[in-house]
């Protein structure tokens, strides 16, 4: 699978802790992330990280462009709920296409945790259900 990190500022901190702690199954898939997000990530993991501009630069909607083009099978948007950020409408439209396009996503530790332990088991294989010609 190919998932997406994301994590505003005050949130870079738990998701490196979240990634170190299910470090095994992130491991086995193919991750890319926004800048800073995907440094942290790798340098307290060793796990490899496409990593695009950080999220003010843009680095999110590089991912979201993924998206669209069904290029990613699962976000992890850790978002800071406090603080008000300048590019929010970037990520409303990042919620709309992964609606769009079936794309699950967890935006707090406890929908993530949900999510890795879907994908450890094997629960997360959506897309056959939802499109069996999809590979």
């Amino acid at each position: 699978m190919n998932i997406a990190l994301i994590a505003h500022d005050a949130k870079k901190e738990l998701m490196v802790q979240f990634c170190i702690a299910y470090c095994g199954v992130l491991s086995r898939h193919n991750l890319c992330a926004t800048g800073t997000t995907g440094k942290m990530v790798a340098e307290a993991t060793g796990l490899n990280i496409t990593r695009y501009l950080s999220g003010s630069q843009g680095g999110d909607q590089q991912i979201a462009s993924r998206i669209s083009y069904n290029e990613i099978d699962l976000l992890l948007f850790f978002r800071d709920p406090m603080t008000v950020k300048p590019n929010e409408p970037n990520d409303t439209d990042m919620f709309r296409l992964c609606d769009m396009h079936n794309i699950p996503v967890a935006t707090n530790i406890a929908t993530a945790e949900v999510l890795i332990h879907g994908l450890e088991r094997g629960d997360l294989d959506w897309r056959d259900i939802v499109n069996p010609t999809f590979k």
